[in-house]
């Protein structure tokens, strides 16, 4: 989702730390995206899981359970599972926003159709649930079950909110809570579960992924107008797909009335022509609405790094420290 285009790159550094449990994580997902009645489940998943990905969630879950003081083996079921959970949201958000291109490349729904992408969806949360269960442990179910619910949740207020003039803030951090914080702050807080860490650094955790969630959203939404291919899409797909990001939405609350009848025309009623992207980004600018949302993202970084301070002095603490600093430095 990203992570790309700049010389240090701490979440590589925290992939080599973590290399020997990260393939056990891809031969777990390899062996539990099998299929012996229906190949096409191994073939969308495989197109999807091989895509390049950074498994930032799953490495999260790893980094964690690690720096508590975990030796194994769950914490590469509860990764595997993390991964499980996204892909399977991946796929049904492309076919939700008929999306074409997933990390620069041609999506599941396009390369197959809708309905193999929702089924497949289907299949993988099903059998993330099934790598759920064999930890044994019921407070991870309850973590990842609810953050199941709260990303759907997020996606169907999305829905709600997306094209609607009056969404606030507030509305916005919701819609991300859900869709992207929920299962950042999960993954990281099932790691701490699994070590049997201490309630405070649980929190602590779940405080960190939450943070570190909203904060890599936010900047995502950025890097979707100001450098496309730093997430594989078109600079502007937002505005095109008439979704209120922060950014709009800041603008919007500065609007005069006939900047207000511009993003009524083009978000609201999605009548747009030549030049209403460029209209659009300009109308950012003169309101501060990037440089406002990218002080926002580094707040939310600065929230997710402070919260690491009660875990163990340790260099994946350091690591995921850079981490936080690094998803707002995509966007210098």
């Amino acid at each position: 989702m990203g992570l790309d285009n700049i010389a240090a790159k701490p979440h590589e550094r925290l992939s080599a730390h973590l290399a020997t449990e990260l393939n056990q994580v891809n031969a777990l997902i390899a062996e539990r995206m099998a299929s012996k009645h229906a190949p096409r489940i191994p073939e969308v998943t495989a197109h999807l899981v091989e895509a390049g990905g950074k498994r930032l969630r799953p490495m999260l879950t790893l980094a964690t359970a690690r720096l508590c003081g975990y030796a194994g083996p769950y914490h590469v079921h509860l990764a595997a599972t993390v991964e499980f959970i996204h892909t399977a949201t991946l796929l049904h958000d492309d076919v939700v926003d008929e999306s074409g291109q997933r990390r620069g490349r041609p999506t599941a729904n396009l390369l197959w159709d809708n309905k193999s992408s929702v089924l497949v969806g289907d299949y993988l949360l099903s059998r993330s649930f099934q790598l759920m269960v064999e930890t044994g442990s019921l407070q991870v179910l309850d973590i990842l079950a609810n953050a199941s619910a709260t990303i759907a949740e997020g996606e169907v207020l999305q829905l709600t909110a997306a094209q609607d003039l009056a969404t606030s803030e507030e509305i916005y951090l919701q819609v991300v809570r859900g869709k992207t914080a929920a299962l950042f702050a999960a993954a990281c807080e099932v790691g701490g579960v699994i070590a049997d860490a201490s309630d405070d650094q649980i929190k602590a955790l779940h405080t960190y992924g939450d943070a570190m969630g909203i904060s890599f959203q936010i900047v995502d939404d950025l890097l979707d107008l100001t450098g496309g291919d730093a997430i594989g899409k078109n600079i502007g797909d937002d505005f095109r797909e008439r979704k209120l990001t922060l950014p709009f939405i800041k603008a919007i609350a500065k609007a005069d009335d006939e900047e207000h009848a511009f993003w009524v025309r083009t978000i609201e009623k999605g009548k747009q022509a030549d030049g209403d992207l460029e209209h659009a980004l300009a109308l950012l600018g003169k309101h501060d609405a990037l440089t406002d949302t990218r002080q926002i993202a580094l707040d939310w970084a600065g929230k997710a790094k402070v919260a690491l301070s009660v875990l163990p002095d340790d260099p994946i603490r350091k690591m995921l420290v850079d981490i936080a600093d690094y998803v707002v430095a995509r966007i210098n």
